[in-house]
C-alpha cells in the first residue's frame, strides 16, 4: 500500500498551468486525439470553466488526498472496468465512485450514502443489495458496483446521455426530469443539455458541479504524471477464496483460522458491518487465497462456545444501558441478547454483563469491574483481558504487569503512540 513506503517526490503542477496544459491538449480535435483516450466525452468539455475549476482544485489544494484516491483506484481498477464493459457502459464511469467516494469501501455520507458508490438505503435495495440488522453490502465494493452498473444502465436508457445519467445518479431522477420538461433545450444533444440545465439554480451546486468533476478526475487519473502526480503506488487487487459459513462467528476468531488478522478479514468482507456472520443464514465469506480448506475444517471443528469474542463489563453506579453500549460501539439489543434476564430499568452496581464485542464491528471500546482495575478472563479464548489505566501508569509498567511486550501491547490496541490516559481501557493480547 502506498502508506507503507517512504513517501514519493511530489512534483507540484502550479492551476495556471493546469489549465494552459488542457487547453493546449483540447482546444484542438487533433491535440486530443493525440492525447490518452477516454470512453467518455471529456475534449469536448475539458475547457469549460467548472471542469477547470475542480482540476485546479484536485491538483492543487486536493492534492493529497486525490493522491490517496489515486492508490486506491489499483485496488479496484481492473474489478470495476470489466463490470462496467461487460454491461455495455463506458470505463471510464469508473470515475465516478472515485468523485463519490475516493474509492473508499468504507465511506459515509451526512446523508447516510454509504460505500464506494454512495447508495442510500432505499436506492440500494432497489438495486438488490441487502442492508439489515447483520449485513451492508453497500459496503461491498463487488455487489455494490454491480448495483451502480444496474442503476446508470436503467439512467443512462432512460436519458439517452451518460452525464444526464450521472446528474441523476447524484440528484435523483425524478429531478432531472422535471429540468427537461421545465426548460426547452431545443436541438441540443443529451450532454449538451446536461450543461445548460446546470447553468442555472434549478440543479443544486452538487449536481451542477457533478459531472464537471467527473470529467477532472477523468483528465487527471488518465495520465497523472501529466499532472504532476509522480510516485503513485497502486493498491493491489485483492486475492482470496471463499468458504460457507451457515452460523455466526466473529471475523476476529475466522482471522486466527485463516492466519491472518481482523483487519485483514474486515477488508474483504467489509459488508460484516457487526465484524460477525450472521446468525440466521447462510453467507460466502472471504479468506486469504488459499486458506479456504483449511478454514474450513478448523471452522467445522470449533466449538460453538469459541465462535464469538466478548468481554466482561460490570456496572457501575449510575451507569445505563444506553451509555455501556455507545461505549462498546454495540446496541442495547446485542446486549440483552446476550444476558438473558437483564433489563435496561433494574441494572445494579456489581451486575456483570457479557459484551459480544464482534457485534460491536469496528469500534470496541473498554471493559471495567468496580475498582476500576482488571477484567477477569475466565478462557482466553473465550474473554479478553482489558485494563484500565490508573493515575501514574506507564504503558511499560502495564506490560511487565501482565508478562507482555511494550509492541503487543500497542498492536493490540492500534495506539499510534505509548502515550496512555487515565481510565482508558487496553486489551491485554492473550
Amino acid at each position: 500500500m502506498a502508506g507503507d513506503s517512504a513517501a514519493p517526490t511530489v512534483v507540484a503542477v502550479a492551476p495556471e498551468a493546469v489549465r494552459e496544459e488542457a487547453a493546449s491538449l483540447f482546444g484542438r480535435p487533433e491535440a486530443a486525439a493525440a492525447s490518452a483516450t477516454w470512453d467518455i466525452d471529456v475534449a469536448s468539455y475539458a475547457s469549460h470553466e467548472r471542469v477547470q475549476y475542480w482540476m485546479d482544485f484536485f491538483s492543487g489544494r486536493a492534492r493529497r488526498h486525490f493522491e490517496i484516491y489515486l492508490a486506491r483506484l489499483g485496488r479496484y481498477d481492473s474489478m470495476i472496468r470489466t463490470r462496467l464493459a461487460t454491461a455495455g457502459l463506458p470505463q471510464d464511469m469508473i470515475y465516478l465512485a472515485m468523485i463519490e467516494s475516493g474509492m473508499n469501501q468504507n465511506a459515509r455520507s451526512r446523508a447516510g450514502a454509504v460505500g464506494l458508490w454512495q447508495f442510500i438505503p432505499g436506492t440500494a435495495r432497489r438495486y438488490g443489495l441487502v442492508v439489515d440488522a447483520w449485513v451492508d453490502e453497500r459496503r461491498d465494493p463487488y455487489r455494490a458496483t454491480d448495483a451502480a452498473i444496474r442503476f446508470l444502465t436503467e439512467l443512462n436508457s432512460r436519458f439517452g446521455s451518460l452525464y444526464l445519467a450521472a446528474a441523476a445518479y447524484n440528484s435523483g431522477p425524478g429531478k432531472i426530469q422535471r429540468g427537461l420538461q421545465r426548460y426547452d433545450f431545443g436541438a441540443l444533444n443529451g450532454d449538451d443539455r446536461y450543461f445548460a440545465l446546470s447553468e442555472g439554480t434549478f440543479l443544486r451546486r452538487e449536481t451542477r458541479d457533478y459531472v464537471p468533476k467527473l470529467i477532472a478526475a477523468a483528465l487527471l487519473a488518465k495520465e497523472p504524471e501529466r499532472w504532476g502526480f509522480t510516485g503513485i503506488q497502486p493498491w493491489a487487487p485483492l486475492r482470496y477464496d471463499s468458504v460457507r459459513v451457515s452460523f455466526a462467528v466473529g471475523l476476529d476468531v475466522l482471522g486466527r483460522l485463516a492466519g491472518t488478522t481482523r483487519d485483514a478479514m474486515e477488508e474483504m468482507n467489509p459488508y460484516l458491518y457487526r465484524a460477525v456472520t450472521p446468525p440466521d443464514r447462510t453467507v460466502w465469506l472471504r479468506v486469504p487465497m488459499g486458506a479456504a480448506d483449511s478454514v474450513a475444517a478448523r471452522l467445522a471443528a470449533l466449538p460453538p462456545g469459541e465462535r464469538i469474542t466478548v468481554l466482561v463489563h460490570y456496572v457501575s453506579r449510575g451507569e445505563t444501558l444506553s451509555r455501556i453500549a455507545r461505549r462498546y460501539g454495540v446496541s442495547v439489543t446485542d446486549i440483552t441478547s446476550a444476558n438473558r434476564g437483564v433489563q435496561a430499568r433494574r441494572l445494579r452496581s456489581g451486575q456483570r454483563l457479557v459484551i459480544p464485542t464482534s457485534l460491536g464491528g469496528r469500534g470496541v471500546g473498554a471493559a471495567e469491574r468496580r475498582d476500576g482495575g482488571t477484567v477477569g478472563r475466565r478462557s482466553s479464548r473465550v474473554t479478553r483481558m482489558v485494563h484500565i489505566v490508573r493515575q501514574g501508569e506507564t504503558l511499560s509498567e502495564i506490560a511487565e504487569q501482565f508478562g507482555v511486550s511494550v509492541i503487543a501491547l500497542v498492536r493490540e490496541n492500534r495506539l499510534t503512540s505509548s502515550r496512555i490516559r487515565v481510565g482508558q481501557g487496553l486489551r491485554i493480547p492473550n
